[in-house]
């Protein structure tokens, strides 16, 4: 069988098992290891410890690396291997600007087209983000609230638009860990329920203004300060490898 065809089952921090191609989801964890500032920026991906963590081909790894390096999240280095972007204080500033345009033509567009139901599982997903920060699980928090801002560009109804925003609410991630200051407080749930009442309501010019003055408040956090992930593979993804600290044999 084609290895990259072969299902690959491995369980997330929240306990529910992923589904797809080897490469799919070992894109997925390491993605989501971003959004939720679990991997430090700079941080070596060695692909034979991610092979052994995943248990699977160097292969299958370099697939997987290359989506997101595709992405801006990871930099393919020749001869030295891959690691996590590490943006500077220029690159942040032009990765927020470019946020802000994409954020405005996405909630415009959302204003437009957003169904009932699609508002329904915004709403939920803002529910689930404030009840991971209630329980102190502030990166699986975070994480929803990227994902919010992913499923919003999807009421959009423009693919284009929902690739480049995978791109930058990643790359925000990284900017976030790296920049923002520990001591600020986390409400972007307030935010994002007043956004979708916006958007519920039909009202553009409210929408594109809550949306901006929720980019303001992300801009306003970011300082220099040393950064809370990590740079240690095995401890970022110790749910894959499990209790004895052995990963899944290679198929």
């Amino acid at each position: 069988m084609n290895e990259q065809l072969q299902p690959l089952k491995k369980p997330s921090r929240n306990g529910k098992v992923r589904t797809g191609t080897q490469d799919d989801i070992v894109y997925a964890h390491i993605f989501d290891a971003i959004l939720e500032q679990r991997l430090a920026p700079s941080t070596k991906l060695s692909e034979e410890a991610l092979g052994e963590i995943f248990g699977v081909s160097r292969t299958i790894i370099r697939r997987a690396l290359s989506r997101l390096a595709h992405e801006g999240v990871v930099l393919l280095r020749p001869n030295r291997g891959a690691v996590v972007a590490c943006p500077s204080v220029e690159e942040a500033r032009q990765v927020f600007f470019a946020r802000r345009l994409v954020e405005r033509a996405i909630t415009e567009l959302a204003v437009q087209h957003a169904t009932d139901e699609q508002l329904a599982e915004l709403r939920q997903m803002v529910q689930d983000e404030q009840d991971c920060f209630a329980r102190g699980d502030r990166g699986a928090g975070i994480r929803l609230s990227g994902e919010f801002h992913l499923k919003l560009a999807e009421t959009a109804k423009n693919a284009p638009l929902v690739s480049f925003q995978r791109s930058l609410v990643s790359q925000t991630s990284l900017i976030i860990a790296q920049y923002e200051s520990s001591n600020r407080s986390h409400c972007s749930y307030d935010e994002h329920n007043q956004l979708i009442d916006a958007i519920a309501a039909r009202d553009s010019d409210k929408a594109v203004s809550l949306m901006m003055h929720h980019m303001d408040h992300v801009d306003s956090k970011l300082d220099l300060d040393e950064d809370s992930a990590s740079r240690d593979l095995h401890a970022v993804f110790s749910h894959i490898l499990g209790k004895n600290g052995k990963s899944a044999k290679k198929r």
